[in-house]
């Protein structure tokens, strides 16, 4: 029904704004979209988000600004971000998988081989394939530069054993993107590799964690002798540091969007006595220079996730007793905590603001 628009990559971005506005408004009346829920896909969601994803991609929406030879439709970020803009205005989420459409997406568009983008990239833009992230571990969550989980050659490929925590979406994920140690000598980032692996095979355990809120969205992953094909590895062999921190979401799109989501939450707190709407506008304003320069993302990181933590607190203190049994509040607030942790914790966004964008010296390490 919106099929035309793979075709028409000549569109103005209000051209374009129209036929994104439409084909949203249809789904919600027909109760094809799946409302948002940020960056970490709910396990129970699933479903609704694939078939939304699948909705997306047969709409010629999906891959807006990917390049065609990448599955794409060869637009500009400008309408990437109208996009991400007017699914934050209605409420609907941008697309199924983050950690697939930004994070592994991100990754084979720079570094991977042709082969690798043809495999893989038509799984993400229809949620065929959902993935997950296996960075953290035990002892390497905010500092991934220690992480002990190795690979060791195994014929054309590798043998991979450690294990990984706080994994998003592992129970229901088909691939992942994995951090590796290749070069077991090194120390800190050198010697680390990006790769592919499928979640769907022996010596992959996940164990579903429980969090406070009752849901299950994060696990624990037990790798003891998983395979990793030759074609698993992305980039050369131990520059996975240099892949995993270039993946970065275009920030002209994102950022329209969180400061709709933003701007949404500060209209619930319009008689605000407690500073937060200030803080709020100031974290806008924040928004809207990161967008032209990214090396402010551990400044607004840091801002984001502080603003939020006070604001569910301030919420749900509106309650009053009603606190105490559940409100529409409660699980954002019992949430909130979480954020201060995933994507690297504030105490490092601090360290990283001081370090990169201060120009203090370095912290102590160890």
């Amino acid at each position: 029904m919106y099929g035309e628009v793979v075709s028409a990559a000549t569109q103005t971005v209000n051209e374009f704004r129209a036929t994104v506005v439409s084909m949203i408004d249809d789904a919600v009346r027909n109760e094809v979209a799946c409302a948002e829920y940020g960056t970490i896909l709910p396990p129970g969601l699933i479903d609704p988000a694939r078939r939304w994803q699948q909705h997306i991609a047969a709409a010629g929406l999906a891959g807006i600004d990917w390049a065609p030879e990448h599955h794409g439709l060869g637009l500009s970020p400008d309408h990437s971000a109208v996009w991400y803009t007017e699914c934050a205005l209605a409420g609907v989420a941008p697309y199924a998988n983050f950690q697939g459409y930004i994070l592994t997406a991100g990754a084979l568009r720079a570094h991977g081989t042709d082969a690798q983008r043809h495999r893989h990239l038509p799984g993400i833009l229809d949620a065929s394939t959902i993935w997950c992230q296996l960075f953290s571990e035990p002892d390497a969550g905010s500092d991934l530069s220690s992480l002990a989980t190795r690979a060791e050659p195994d014929g054309d490929g590798w043998r991979i054993t450690g294990q990984k925590i706080w994994t998003s979406t592992a129970q229901v994920s088909d691939m992942g993107i994995l951090l590796v140690r290749t070069a077991p000598d090194t120390r800190g980032a050198r010697g680390i590799s990006f790769m592919l692996i499928d979640m769907h095979q022996p010596g992959v355990e996940i164990r579903p964690i429980m969090q406070m809120t009752g849901d299950a969205e994060f696990c624990e992953v037990f790798l003891d002798g998983a395979v990793v094909e030759a074609d698993g590895l992305v980039g050369d062999l131990n520059t996975g540091w240099t892949v995993a921190t270039s993946v970065l979401a275009d920030e002209r799109a994102a950022v329209g969007a969180a400061s709709v989501r933003l701007r949404r939450r500060l209209n619930r707190i319009a008689d605000d006595t407690t500073g937060l709407v200030a803080r709020g506008r100031a974290l806008e304003t924040l928004m809207a220079r990161t967008g032209v320069n990214p090396g402010l993302g551990p400044l607004m990181k840091l801002g984001i996730t502080e603003f939020e933590t006070a604001l569910s607190r301030e919420l749900l203190a509106r309650h009053g007793a009603e606190a105490m049994v559940h409100t529409d509040d409660t699980e954002a607030f019992l949430y909130a905590p979480g954020m201060r942790v995933a994507g690297g914790s504030s105490e490092v966004q601090r360290d990283l603001v001081g370090e990169r964008l201060l120009g203090l010296p370095r912290a102590p390490r160890n």
